[in-house]
């Protein structure tokens, strides 16, 4: 199923299909978010391991491979490469947004500094690429992001990483508000499981971005 028809949701499941998407290298940008070493972290709970497990066979089969393999494509192709991690930079954490501090999963004291907070080596920054730490789900919203984006001429924006249905969500919805072109690549991205994984796809869909596969994604370059 071609990214034109695939991951509609009902608002969309009678929509013309969209125009085909053209990709200026110059002019575009690919944003891999919170691919961190935290997150790969196996849990030490064996209950809470073999809950997560499939997330981290996602994470280490699909998503890294694939993102790695795309950001040597925007390399090759004169496109933008640009990193954001979630971290705060205070050692409390007080600079921290209040969804960084509320109990269960999303409570995140990740200092800046220490290792855990760094980005994965595989999907790490090569050269002069610009690395944005956010204190918030959203990429834009949490740093000097959208500055950077206009005075660097970029007008779309191909986003990858974690977690779909959390900071990938919300850094879409905040660039599409700017009126970027963001595409999503299926394939370089993972929630916590499939299913909010999927379900997410299909509610930004088409209103905020374009759901596509890494494959696909290339064909876009103009």
């Amino acid at each position: 199923m071609s990214w034109k028809t695939a991951w509609r949701s009902f608002y969309y499941e009678t929509a013309e299909e969209p125009e085909d998407i053209v990709l200026e290298a110059p002019k575009t940008a690919l944003l891999v978010i919170d691919i961190q070493n935290t997150y790969l972290e196996l849990p030490d709970d064996p209950a809470e391991a073999a809950r997560w497990a499939p997330f981290f066979e996602r994470m280490r089969e699909v998503v890294i491979p694939n993102t790695v393999a795309l950001q040597a494509w925007a390399r090759a192709n004169g496109i933008e490469v640009i990193h954001a991690r979630i971290a705060c930079l205070k050692e409390d954490g007080r600079d921290r947004s209040l969804s960084q501090k509320k109990p269960g999963f999303n409570y995140l004291l990740l200092p800046k500094d220490r290792p855990d907070s760094q980005i994965v080596d595989a999907v790490g920054p090569a050269g002069d690429e610009i690395v944005v730490t956010k204190t918030t789900d959203s990429a834009l919203t949490g740093t000097n992001l959208r500055m950077i984006l206009h005075n660097m001429g970029i007008r779309d924006v191909i986003v990858a990483g974690i977690f779909t249905d959390q900071c990938i969500s919300s850094s879409v919805r905040s660039l599409a508000d700017e009126s970027f072109g963001v595409v999503v690549v299926e394939d370089c991205c993972a929630a916590a499981t499939r299913e909010l994984h999927e379900a997410e796809l299909r509610i930004i869909n088409m209103i905020y971005c374009h759901v596509v596969s890494s494959a696909e994604v290339r064909g876009f370059l103009a």
